[in-house]
């Protein structure tokens, strides 16, 4: 392909989502890392697309189902015993097994499980341009209302316990928040693509960011830049989406070793 398959028209509706997605899931991975639960990103992932998948299984659209299955699994977590990266391990098994018996038994599943996991970027649609859309808006309301409150949770966790503040709530909207976004993430880059968004550049801004504010900054930057070099390198070099989003967002992560001793 030349550089003029860039300015094809079909890619601007994939182009424009992925861009969206790609200012959105750093902040969310931000909050992660925060948090200590990045590992939440790959089990609302696979729940996402086990539940895309069974969807589609049975009428639906992937992205309902997949909204619905990580909304579930967000839900469970904020009611169970187990909690942290063990409940997301849980849910990483859960979501594997049974997206790949969904794929093994469903007319097309096999295919539609390799897409899910691989990413279609290229082939999104209007649903995914919506769903993203959606969630920047929703994201843009709440986490200015929710960040100061994870923050404050936290770095002072016992103000909330002197205080008898309602924390489950705001703990349970931003998981609900996060599942979302790997849905919509999942549907239209792929599992690994959208994980890799949410967890490499929010890990590279904690190591080169000086404070919190700086933090959200570079999370954003890092994964547009990683985003648009990508789109075009794929088109460009005739490769598939995500995998080479991935491999680039690796790179800079072994880049950033080099750049770990300064403070930005």
């Amino acid at each position: 392909m030349d550089l003029t398959t860039l300015t094809d028209p079909i890619f601007h509706l994939p182009l424009v989502a992925g861009l969206l997605l790609a200012c959105v899931l750093p902040l969310l991975g931000a909050l992660l890392t925060l948090r200590d639960e990045w590992l939440a990103a790959l089990g609302f992932a696979h729940l996402a697309a086990a539940g895309a998948l069974l969807g589609v299984g049975i009428g639906l659209p992937a992205l309902p189902g997949g909204v619905a299955a990580a909304a579930g699994g967000a839900i469970a977590k904020g009611m169970g015993r187990i909690s942290g990266n063990a409940a997301y391990g849980f849910m990483i098994l859960g979501g594997w097994a049974a997206l790949l018996l969904a794929a093994a038994n469903l007319g097309h599943g096999e295919q539609l499980g390799q897409a899910l996991i691989e990413g279609q970027l290229y082939f999104a649609g209007p649903m995914d341009l919506s769903g993203a859309i959606l969630l920047g808006l929703i994201c843009t309301l709440a986490l200015p209302w929710l960040m100061p409150r994870l923050l404050r949770a936290r770095l002072l966790p016992q103000h909330e316990v002197a205080n008898r503040l309602p924390s489950r709530r705001w703990h349970l909207g931003f998981d609900l928040l996060a599942a979302s976004g790997m849905a919509v993430a999942t549907a239209s880059m792929g599992l690994m693509a959208a994980f890799a968004l949410v967890l490499i550049p929010a890990w590279m801004a904690f190591r080169i960011a000086n404070s919190w504010r700086w933090t959200l900054v570079w999370s954003v930057a890092i994964g547009l830049l990683g985003y648009l070099l990508s789109f075009a390198a794929a088109l460009l070099l005739d490769q598939p989406f995500g995998p080479m989003f991935v491999a680039v967002l690796l790179g800079f992560a072994l880049a950033s070793a080099k750049l770990a001793k300064y403070r930005i």
